[in-house]
């Protein structure tokens, strides 16, 4: 199971930490992602961190205000996000992948509100 918690209202310029904690996977995880969506858009990835390697990757509407990390306990990551404006306001999904037969496949969380007041 993938479990997200963090979640609020914070005000414009705010930060907030996300967790996201990953257990219970018989095969190794490839890769841990952070996902937003607003009501009416399509899910957009926001941040991903692979395994082993640590190596990260970040959508350009949160490079530079965003960090993914690894927690120290295995399989917990966490999304540091600073400078927080009313746009990223959405459903924060994470997202662990695990290769079925070969193939990446997502399995999500269930979800934490983040909303950034103006």
């Amino acid at each position: 199971q993938v479990v997200e918690s963090g979640g609020g209202l914070v005000q414009t310029g705010g930060s907030l930490r996300l967790s996201c904690a990953a257990s219970g996977f018989s095969t190794s995880i490839q890769a841990m992602r952070w996902w937003r969506q607003v009501p009416g858009k399509e899910r957009e990835l926001v941040a991903q961190i692979d395994n082993p390697g640590g190596s990260t990757n970040y959508s350009t509407s949160v490079k530079g205000r965003f960090t993914i990390s690894r927690g120290n306990e295995k399989n917990t990551v966490y999304l540091q996000m600073n400078n927080l404006n009313p746009e990223d306001t959405a459903v924060y999904t994470c997202s662990a992948v695990i290769l079925v037969f070969g193939t990446p496949h997502n399995y999500w969380g269930q979800g934490t509100q983040v909303t950034v007041s103006s």
